[in-house]
């Protein structure tokens, strides 16, 4: 009797530190978890911007998620060492099966490493193009923007992007200069059609949209060239031009705008050009009597 009693106390005392390490794993994930909530509830009580509060939610929860997992190699480093002489043909096989989940977590550390991008920002990857609303260590979610390359309204549809992506693939950022961005769309004219006129209307439509803060885009974009070293780009409005066919001309305008008001400077530019004026056709003699805008209007 006292021999079983003996035994029972010796397995009890071999079990104990393997309890210690479930235990101390338990109290690890308490703490990440009343952290978590803790500061969710003190980011959404404590910042009213929008985008600000789900980017410090998002990057909170990654946080905290690498505190966890960190906290589980110190914890069960010991454990995990006596066992890597035997599970050396598992871990290969491991690798081989998880090939696509690994690419995830190193182009999630590619993606960081580089600065490519932040929550908020738009970006095109491949064909797939958008607003960043999340990102972690496996996928990056975007709200889709479209249609094509050239529209500027969001379609609805989120877009969940592998991280893998960003191994191979170059990430097109179109909020690079953040505040405010230049904008550039092209319209299309025949060699017929009264492009000249249309050049100039197109022209005063985006300077008389731009006008209200073109001052304060020009000296943002002078903070940012000196913060990053970068040539300060012409910020006023400009319309130059394209032949991409013999029979076509395409008029290119560019003006600054700040990163959500893009579709909506555009259409107002395109609705004030062609709500009054008629492009179509040759030049009539007193257009060509009047004076004749340059090839490239600054």
């Amino acid at each position: 009797m006292l021999e079983q009693f003996g035994a029972a106390i010796q397995q009890v005392n071999l079990s104990t530190p393997v309890l210690r390490l479930f235990g101390t794993t338990l109290a690890l994930l308490l703490f990440v978890l009343v952290s978590r909530a803790l500061l969710s509830k003190l980011i959404r009580t404590g910042i009213q911007a929008p985008e600000l509060r789900r980017k410090w939610l998002v990057q909170t929860r990654n946080g905290l998620i690498l505190l966890f997992l960190l906290g589980l190699v110190l914890i069960w480093g010991q454990e995990l060492r006596t066992l890597a002489l035997s599970i050396v043909a598992i871990a290969v096989a491991f690798v081989v099966a998880t090939k696509e989940l690994i690419l995830c977590f190193i182009g999630s550390l590619v993606k960081g490493g580089a600065r490519s991008f932040n929550i908020g920002d738009r970006i095109q990857v491949k064909d797939f193009r958008g607003d960043v609303i999340d990102q972690n260590l496996l996928a990056t979610t975007i709200m889709e923007v479209g249609p094509g390359k050239l529209t500027h309204q969001r379609t609805g549809r989120a877009t969940v992007i592998p991280n893998s992506l960003f191994v191979s693939e170059p990430v097109i950022n179109e909020s690079f200069t953040q505040d405010y961005v230049l904008h550039v769309f092209t319209v299309p004219f025949k060699r017929d059609d009264n492009w000249q006129l249309a050049q100039q209307v197109l022209l005063d439509c985006a300077r008389a949209q731009c006008e209200p803060y073109l001052e304060s885009a020009r000296k943002y974009m002078r903070r940012l060239g000196d913060r990053r070293g970068l040539e300060v780009p012409v910020v006023d409005p400009r319309v130059s031009l394209q032949v991409p066919l013999a029979g076509e001309i395409h008029l290119v305008v560019r003006f600054p705008c700040r990163q959500g008001q893009r579709s909506a400077i555009e259409q107002a530019i395109l609705l004030d050009a062609f709500g009054s004026h008629d492009f179509s056709g040759k030049r009539k003699e007193g257009d060509e009597e009047g004076e004749e805008p340059s090839a490239v209007i600054e």
